[in-house]
């Protein structure tokens, strides 16, 4: 995404009038939320303002077919089902092609699915055409039923009752109520206080543009804060962007740690697959790969906290689990604490064991709650953002509910609105 700028100078409007070749411009500007954006710079957006607009520019062609790749990256849970939503109703008029490691998102965003199987690097297939809900449920069991093929080893299963009580184990370090404001007419933000314990994972849950990475650089004292001083902790941070040098993945790893090492091996190296990769050039990963990579350099270091920023970025679903099982591991072998900032509900729901949920006006705005349990902060979260989600009976996995649907009604009623 952060290439766009290099290849589309100007601003937001004239790239999407070069494209509206369907006459619906400012219909889909408003739709995707970026109406505001159409007099900015291409080079001052973020990374989930980029993604819409190229989305929006994909949509305003008249073309018979629309290929849309992962179109959930960078944008936070509101904006992906928005998106889904819209490209749903573009489905109805024209054919449409999404690649999306987003289960949620994909629920939303399909009528039909196919799974891809393989071993990745070297060969792949393709099933035929199943309802969404049968080709996610196969695709998570490893069975296809339909080719009677097993395509994984294990099954994926979301089971929601093993939580780690975290809050019995020590407390690693407390944080103030903190209070920054950028200028008259900035952004400017406040939380409440906090403890982190041991072996916790704190999600990090909100909207784009409401303060979650300004939290985390007030935390680790990379920004000056309006009230409340940072606490006296080393963190060993991965961004929210990853930039490639020109250089090998062991040289990168090697200034962190020494990537023989048996620690290293079996906590980090061989659940995020990446021995394989030493040779290559950082230049030339894929998001995915450079993102196991990143994730990695950070966990390697020594560091009181640790703090992932959208860590699930460019990982397909099997990654993602992989993911949560590597941070899990990792945090109850070290007894240190992760802080994890991601907008994949899956995920967050998977490792988290508390969350902070922050809200507000993006880009005007933010408040950030105390940490709850991971339960009720998803489902005050969803309330916040004004969306149900059920749980799918036969997995386990959270389903994005269609708006006004029965379901969605139900759940509203009786304030569930994230089904456990």
């Amino acid at each position: 995404m952060d290439k766009i700028p290099e290849f589309h100078d100007g601003k937001v409007r004239e790239l999407l009038e070069e494209n509206d070749e369907r006459g619906k411009l400012q219909d889909i500007a408003e739709k995707l939320d970026i109406d505001t954006l159409l007099d900015r710079e291409m080079d001052e957006l973020s990374g989930g303002e980029l993604q819409r607009v190229a989305i929006a520019t994909t949509l305003l062609k008249d073309a018979s077919l629309y290929v849309i790749d992962e179109p959930s990256s960078f944008l936070d849970v509101k904006q992906r089902l928005n998106t889904a939503q819209i490209v749903s109703n573009l489905g109805e008029e024209k054919q449409v092609l999404v690649v999306e490691h987003d289960l949620a998102t994909l629920d939303l965003v399909s009528s039909s699915t196919h799974v891809f199987h393989g071993e990745p690097g070297a060969y792949g297939m393709v099933s035929n055409s199943f309802s969404t809900r049968q080709g996610i449920n196969q695709y998570l069991d490893g069975y296809l039923k339909s080719h009677n093929l097993r395509i994984r080893d294990d099954s994926i299963s979301f089971d929601r009752s093993k939580r780690s009580q975290v809050e019995n184990k020590a407390v690693v370090f407390e944080y103030p109520e903190f209070e920054k404001s950028f200028g008259e007419g900035e952004f400017s933000m406040e939380s409440e206080p906090g403890k982190i314990h041991e072996e916790e994972i704190l999600g990090i849950l909100g909207e784009n543009g409401v303060g979650k990475t300004t939290f985390a650089k007030m935390l680790a004292g990379a920004l000056e804060t309006d009230k409340g001083e940072s606490p006296e902790v080393s963190i060993s941070y991965k961004p929210q962007y990853l930039a490639a040098q020109d250089e090998k993945v062991e040289t990168a790893l090697r200034k962190h740690v020494n990537p023989k090492s048996k620690k290293f091996k079996t906590r980090i190296a061989e659940p995020l697959e990446l021995e394989e990769l030493y040779e290559q050039n950082l230049e030339e990963l894929s998001g995915g790969e450079l993102q196991r990579v990143g994730i990695a350099i950070c966990l390697a270091k020594d560091a009181d906290v640790y703090l992932l920023d959208e860590p699930s970025a460019y990982l397909d679903v099997e990654s993602r689990v992989e993911l949560g099982k590597t941070l899990k591991r990792f945090a109850r072998k070290t007894e240190k604490p992760l802080l994890v900032i991601d907008h994949d509900l899956l995920l967050m729901d998977y490792i988290a064991d508390r969350a902070m949920i922050f809200s507000g006006e993006p880009g005007v705005s933010g408040h950030a709650t105390e940490p709850m349990k991971i339960g009720k902060a998803i489902n005050e979260f969803l309330e916040e953002v004004d969306l149900t989600f059920r749980k799918d009976p036969d997995t386990g996995r959270p389903r994005a509910n269609k708006p006004g649907s029965q379901k969605d009604q139900q759940q509203r009623k009786e304030g569930d609105f994230y089904e456990q």
